[in-house]
């Protein structure tokens, strides 16, 4: 939809590793009122090289990458650029990643199924200074916030850090150490390591314990959703 000359468009950037899914977002954006395309990147390390040589409005970074996480890329990308809003975008739920997005820095996290609509005001909600969740999840952080009626478990998982928390995830899909090491891009003793903090933060002693409640943990959450 065109803007008149007068009108000050959004110019909003993409960090995607899958081509059909930043194709897609080019076209939503270029259809989209007040919204201008600026670029597209695949992977973390393009995108620091493209926002320190053009700074778009608005940053919508995909959860999973290539080459390391969109919560690391988010983090770095909030020490280069401390005032560039960004929009963490995953096709996972957004109970398991929403309030890690916006503690590394984004303002906010929407799902890649979310309705045309959901994303654009997302968009223009950042653009203008604001916070861009679902309405069941910003309920969800102002329980979490004002009250401390979560669990011991819940807790616990909160502890976790990002890597970490996507070591637990990939464990709680029923993948092994190689195939983590593979989905991550890291090594199998990297992982190991991983899992013994994890295991020393949730205080489970064994390995196939740590497992058969990551398995557990994934499918109260999938039940939940």
């Amino acid at each position: 939809m065109k803007t008149s000359p007068q009108q000050k468009t959004i110019r909003v950037a993409i960090v995607d590793d899958h081509t059909m899914m930043r194709e897609g977002w080019r076209l939503f954006i270029e259809n989209a009122h007040d919204l201008t395309f600026a670029w597209m990147a695949g992977d973390a390390s393009e995108a620091m090289r493209r926002v320190d040589q053009d700074t778009p409005d608005v940053l919508v970074v995909d959860i999973s990458l290539p080459d390391r996480s969109g919560l690391e890329l988010i983090k770095d990308l909030r020490l280069l650029r401390p005032k560039l809003p960004m929009i963490a975008v995953s096709m996972h739920d957004e109970k398991l990643y929403a309030q890690r997005a916006l503690k590394a820095g984004a303002r906010g996290y929407v799902m890649k199924s979310a309705p045309q609509k959901v994303l654009e005001n997302a968009l223009h909600r950042v653009a203008g200074g604001g916070i861009a969740v679902s309405e069941e999840m910003s309920e969800e952080i102002l329980r979490a916030f004002s009250s401390g009626t979560a669990n011991e478990t819940k807790d616990s998982i909160t502890e976790l850090s990002d890597r970490e928390f996507e070591v637990f995830r990939l464990m709680g899909q029923g993948r092994n150490t190689g195939q983590i090491a593979e989905t991550l891009r890291i090594s199998t003793k990297t992982v190991d390591v991983h899992k013994m903090n994890i295991r020393a933060k949730l205080g489970i002693n064994g390995s196939s314990e740590l497992a058969y409640f990551a398995i557990r943990w994934t499918e109260g959450q999938v039940a939940g959703s």
